[in-house]
């Protein structure tokens, strides 16, 4: 987790609110929040995902220091989703795994808010 934008926060909430994202968004592939935070994931899980092709033992290390070890839908764990389903998906592909779509503004505070998804 190089350099990134400060969204608001100091640097360990930061980089744990990123580690959540980017599991959410291994578990279930599509979420929708702000628009400058999927911009930030977008950078983080086009990382992870490379790990993921990779796959050798020091990349799921590196994989495993991001994404956090919570259960998935299937019984696997985020980073056993990210290995076995996900990463496989994009052999072909050098980069670009995630869409960012814009959704519109959120009522409370008028930010505009994103859906981002893993392409297919």
């Amino acid at each position: 987790m190089a350099t990134y934008r400060k969204l608001n926060r100091r640097s360990d909430q930061r980089k744990a609110m990123l580690r959540d994202l980017v599991t959410a968004l291994i578990t279930h592939e599509r979420i929708e929040t702000t628009h400058k935070k999927a911009k930030e994931l977008s950078r983080l899980m086009d990382k992870m995902i490379t790990l993921g092709k990779k796959n050798t033992l020091e990349s799921r290390r590196d994989a495993a220091k991001t994404v956090r070890f919570t259960e998935t839908d299937s019984g696997k764990n985020a980073l056993q989703k990210l290995f076995e389903d996900i990463a496989p998906r994009f052999e072909n592909r050098n980069g670009g795994y995630t869409r960012i779509l814009k959704k519109g503004p959120r009522r409370g505070d008028a930010t505009e808010m994103a859906i981002i998804e893993i392409v297919e």
